[in-house]
């Protein structure tokens, strides 16, 4: 078998190293970051838009509840009134037996 003379390596004729190679990894790290934020913002978005959805239904009850308690004190003042009412009436008719 006969071997080969080993190849000197003329580095005058090599081409000299492709400075896209780090623009091209800067620009492939930059678009996936960039893929990375927008899919996060498309995720805050549609969080955004769950909370906005919660917060309406939470202030409809909200709304509800103080109609509700409204309405209680309202019958409460008028039960209480006709209690003081019918505590008036019955010390008058204790008072007019006298």
């Amino acid at each position: 078998m006969a071997t080969s003379p080993p190849q000197q390596v003329d580095h005058h004729s090599l081409p000299p190293p492709v400075a896209e190679e780090p623009e091209s990894l800067l620009s492939s790290l930059v678009f996936d970051l960039s893929q990375h934020v927008q899919m996060a913002m498309e995720n805050m978005l549609k969080m955004i838009n769950e909370i906005d959805q919660n917060s309406l239904v939470i202030m409809e009850e909200v709304e509800k509840c103080k109609e509700s308690a409204l309405e209680r004190k309202k019958t409460l003042e008028e039960e209480k009134e006709k209690f003081q009412k019918a505590a008036y009436t019955v010390l008058d008719m204790l008072n007019s037996r006298e």
